[in-house]
C-alpha cells in the first residue's frame, strides 16, 4: 500500500524504469517454491529471500526436523510478497534520489 502512494510522484518514464528494474531484481515465485521443495529442510528458500538468521536456524535444526518446513508451506507466499515489496520500495527510493540529484544540478 505504501508503494502505491510513492508511485504517484513518478513520471511515466520513471514508472517504466521501475517496471524493468522490478523484472530484473524481484524474487521468483518458481525459484522460491523449488528451493522449498528440494532444500526446505535446510532453509534454502529462506536464504534466497534474504532471511539469513532463520535460514541458519533451519539448517542447524534440519527444518525443525521437518516441522518448520511444513509450516513454511503456508508462509512462503507472504514472505515472497514482503520481499518483493521491499525490493520495489528500494527501487522507488533510488529513483527519487536520482530525480533529486538531477533537480539540484539544474
Amino acid at each position: 500500500m505504501q508503494n502505491i502512494y510513492a508511485k504517484q510522484d513518478l513520471s511515466s518514464q520513471e514508472l517504466q524504469l521501475l517496471a524493468s528494474e522490478m523484472d530484473r531484481r524481484k524474487k521468483s515465485t518458481t525459484t522460491t517454491w523449488l528451493l522449498w521443495f528440494f532444500l526446505g529442510g535446510l532453509g534454502g528458500h529462506r536464504y534466497y529471500l534474504g532471511r539469513t538468521g532463520s535460514a541458519i536456524a533451519m539448517t542447524l535444526t534440519l527444518g525443525g526436523l521437518g516441522i518448520w518446513s511444513l509450516i513454511d508451506l503456508f508462509l512462503i507466499s507472504g514472505m515472497l510478497n514482503k520481499k518483493n515489496t521491499e525490493v520495489e520500495s528500494q527501487i522507488i527510493s533510488e529513483l527519487k534520489l536520482m530525480k533529486n540529484a538531477r533537480t539540484r544540478e539544474a
